[in-house]
C-alpha cells in the first residue's frame, strides 16, 4: 500500500497543490485546514508523514507537533513563511524532522517527503544493540529504548543516533552528521544538529558529555563502552 501523507494547511490553494503533486507520485493524501482537527485525524488515521503548516487556526503547527510527539514518532515536515534560524530551531525542538519555507517548489517538497520516508525505511534491518546497560538500539523498530521503554526519538533523531553508533569512538563534525543522517542533498545550518543532539540527550536522560560527547571545535562522538 502506498504511504499516506497528511497535508495540514489553512490555505486551500496550498493544500490542493501539495496534494496534486503527492498523488502524482503515487502517495495517498488526507488533508486538514485546522490544527485541532489535524491532531484528531492524525492520531486516528496514523499517516506515514505529516506536512504541517506552522500557522494554523485552532492549534498552531508547533502545538500539533508537540502533542503528536507524546504518542507517535511519525515524521513531520514543517511549512513556514518564516525563514529565521531561531524559528527553525524552535520547530525542531517541537519535533519537526525537516523544514520547507514558503514560497516553495512543490517538487522540492515532494523530494523532501521521499527523502524522509527513505531514511525511515532504511531502518528495517533486524538488529538490537546494547548501547549501555540501560540503553538499547532496535534497528527493526527504528527505536532507542531506555530501561526497555521507548524514548520517542523522531525519525531524524534516530538516524543521528544510528550514525553516531555506527561510528562509535570516532569524532564526526556537524556536516558529516547531517549528510550521513539526512542525505547528501541536505541543506541546513550548523545548529540544527546541535538541537537534535540536545533532544536526544534529554530523552535518554544523559548528562552533557555522557555517552554522546561534545568535542569542542570538532563535533560529536559516541563514547566507547567502558
Amino acid at each position: 500500500m502506498a504511504p499516506c501523507i497528511m497535508v495540514v494547511d489553512d490555505e486551500e490553494k496550498v493544500r490542493k497543490i501539495i496534494s496534486r503533486y503527492l498523488k502524482e507520485e503515487g502517495f495517498q493524501v488526507i488533508t486538514s485546514a485546522r490544527g485541532d482537527e489535524a491532531l484528531e485525524i492524525a492520531l486516528k488515521e496514523e499517516p506515514d508523514l505529516l506536512v504541517l503548516d506552522l500557522m494554523l487556526p485552532g492549534l498552531s503547527g508547533g502545538e500539533v507537533a508537540e502533542e503528536i510527539r507524546k504518542y507517535s514518532e511519525v515524521p513531520i515536515l514543517m511549512l513556514t513563511a518564516r525563514s529565521s534560524e531561531e524559528e527553525k530551531l524552535k520547530g525542531f525542538g517541537q519535533g519537526a524532522d525537516d523544514y520547507v519555507v514558503k514560497p516553495f517548489s512543490p517538487r522540492e517538497l515532494v523530494a523532501r517527503v521521499k527523502a524522509i520516508l527513505k531514511r525511515k525505511e532504511g531502518y528495517q534491518e533486524r538488529q538490537q544493540i546494547n548501547v549501555t546497560k540501560e540503553i538499547t538500539y532496535h534497528s527493526k523498530e527504528a527505536k532507542v529504548k531506555l530501561k526497555d521503554k521507548d524514548v520517542g526519538l523522531t525519525a531524524t533523531e534516530f538516524k543521528i543516533f544510528q550514525v553516531l553508533l555506527n561510528n562509535r569512538g570516532r569524532v564526526l563534525n556537524r556536516d558529516q552528521l547531517a549528510r550521513q543522517a539526512l542525505g547528501i542533498d541536505y541543506e541546513g545550518f550548523d545548529r540544527t544538529i546541535d538541537v537534535h543532539i540536545k533532544n536526544i540527550r534529554q530523552k535518554l536522560n544523559l548528562e552533557r558529555n555522557q555517552l554522546i560527547e561534545t568535542v569542542y571545535g570538532l563535533g560529536y562522538r559516541m563514547q566507547e563502552e567502558d
